[in-house]
């Protein structure tokens, strides 16, 4: 295959399937997103480090903005995913945006560096509580940098997973395998990157300053997007195909419009899209759900969009490892390495296995796999009240209940439940990413993305209110006795929320099961045969 339909090089020519896309484009991806990924990661896990120590926040105000700004870097791929859909390459998105999140770093570090950008240091022996918090416009230069970095990773969100899908071409049996391996890699880069932000990163900002940390991390950003700019040559782009959003508009008025009309017995006496619309936006199949929509196809005599649609719309434990003391951020990269190594030995051995078993190009279907996920996560949160049950038995034997660290059992109490954690991420993650980016139309293929990286955002300021809601239904009477309330882990009460948090996602997964069951695909994830044979071609055989 010489060429592939809808997609065009750098300089707006058909591309040639032999000199763009494929394994090769994909490796430039990757390096981006392994490298933006050190810096983030790293600072997901340490910002509220940060905020008290630098800052003097106290745990609540620390607590709340780490979780605003990971929620951020979420939400903020939509409008970028928005952009590219509609009105730019997913290219020129990235490369637009992606110069803000370096500069969002920069202002970090110079006021991390400016000592009447930050409050001064606490006096020795003086109570955190009552240090010089940061506000006015130190606060707001905090708020600044800290939000510029959304913006900028918020369009290497939206765009990169679509970018790289866009690399390979589902209807030849070779490059469908590479594809469904390419989310799998996408994956292990945000793990590889989060383990170098975690190991190397988080060693800079606490060792060597926080000035010099943001730097790394700007520059982290800033090599990973010269990496990617060089593989601009290789790379196959979809055309922008105007908006998603007044499509499905278009789709609501005409419907309404058409509200009193009835449908034709014969669903192929419908409107139907024409080559070049099916050519430049993709097309999904007409299905059995939502025939009031069928209404915006009714052919009434009037013409324009928005009249006539058509049918196909588009820190308490012993964290030493012997005499090495290990930081509580640094604890993650003990579920980051299980990441890697499963998403490996899946992505190498599991996948074919299943493949030849199933026929399914990714050896499950996506729900399956996704699935699978919110399993392990429930046990994973099972497995977590009972170590808490331990740790607290630990601490009451030993006089240490008033305590609040050097508790004596090990950190490594949390590896069976940080393994189920890995694989949650090797499914549910990687599952849900392709799930929305398979089943969108080829015009929303960044808003599929984005949509992923929003599920992301909501459920950690759901999950903020859900501690605060815990903490207010189960306090006494006289305003004490939260499940979470105060500092003291070893007087909580944060096994039984673990075991609420359990039976909440047991009752999530049962929900799951019920609709997932009754979902339609929109594309067929059987593996591509030869037509001539109907078996896999030998390339795919041998890509196997």
């Amino acid at each position: 295959m010489g060429s592939s339909s809808g997609l065009v090089d750098w300089r707006g020519r058909p591309v040639n399937t032999k000199k763009h896309g494929g394994v090769r484009a994909s490796i430039f991806i990757h390096a981006l997103v392994l490298l933006s990924n050190a810096a983030n990661i790293a600072n997901i896990l340490n910002l509220v480090s940060y905020l008290r120590n630098e800052m003097h926040m106290d745990v609540a105000r620390a607590s709340t903005m780490a979780s605003n700004f990971f929620a951020a870097l979420q939400m903020f791929s939509i409008p970028a995913a928005f952009l590219a859909d509609s009105y730019i390459k997913r290219f020129y998105t990235i490369l637009i945006f992606g110069p803000i999140e370096i500069l969002g770093y920069i202002l970090l570090a110079v006021q991390a560096h400016v000592p009447s950008l930050h409050p001064p240091p606490c006096n020795p022996g003086q109570q955190t509580t009552t240090c010089e918090s940061l506000h006015g416009s130190n606060l707001s230069l905090l708020l600044l940098g800290l939000y510029l970095i959304p913006i900028g990773d918020g369009a290497a969100r939206a765009c990169l997973p679509a970018l790289g899908g866009e690399q390979f071409n589902k209807s030849d049996p070779v490059e469908q395998r590479q594809e469904a391996s390419f989310f799998n890699w996408y994956t292990f880069a945000v793990s590889t990157g989060g383990f170098v932000g975690l190991v190397f990163v988080v060693w800079v900002e606490n060792s060597k300053g926080w000035d010099i940390g943001f730097v790394v991390c700007a520059l982290c950003v800033l090599l990973g997007m010269l990496i990617w700019i060089a593989g601009f040559p290789f790379y196959r782009n979809q055309l922008p195909t105007g908006s998603p959003i007044t499509r499905i508009l278009q789709v609501l008025v005409a419907a309404f419009k058409k509200r009193r009309v009835k449908l034709p017995e014969n669903p192929s006496d419908l409107k139907q899209i024409n080559h070049d619309e099916a050519s430049a936006i993709g097309i999904l199949h007409r299905t059995q759900g939502f025939h009031c929509l069928d209404k915006a196809a009714v052919d009434t005599g009037k013409t324009g969009a928005w009249s006539s649609c058509s049918i196909t719309q588009g820190n308490t434990m012993d964290t030493r490892l012997g005499s090495i003391h290990i930081s509580p951020a640094t604890l993650f990269v003990i579920p980051t390495v299980f990441q890697m190594v499963i998403l490996v030995v899946y992505d190498r051995f599991i996948v074919p296995f299943l493949r030849r078993i199933t026929g399914y190009v990714g050896g499950v279907t996506h729900l399956q796999r996704i699935a699978i996920g919110f399993l392990s996560a429930t046990v994973a949160t099972g497995i977590a009240a009972l170590v808490e049950i331990k740790r607290k038995k630990v601490a009451e034997d030993n006089g240490l209940m008033d305590a609040t660290s050097g508790v004596p059992i090990s950190v490594f109490w949390l590896t069976v439940q940080f393994f189920l954690l890995g694989i949650v991420d090797v499914t549910s993650f990687v599952g849900l990413l392709e799930f929305f980016y398979s089943e969108a139309s080829m015009g929303m293929k960044s808003i599929g993305s984005s949509i992923f990286y929003c599920i992301l955002g909501v459920s950690a300021w759901l999950g903020s209110l859900l501690i605060q809601l815990a903490n207010r239904v189960t306090r006494h009477s006289d305003g004490t006795g939260g499940w979470l309330d105060g500092t003291n882990l070893n007087r909580g009460k944060l096994d039984r929320f673990y075991g609420l948090l359990a039976v909440l996602e047991l009752v999530s997964l049962f929900i799951y099961v019920f609709f997932a069951r009754r979902y339609v695909y929109r594309n067929d994830q059987k593996v591509v045969v030869d037509e001539d044979n109907k078996i896999p071609s030998e390339r795919a055989i041998n890509a196997i």
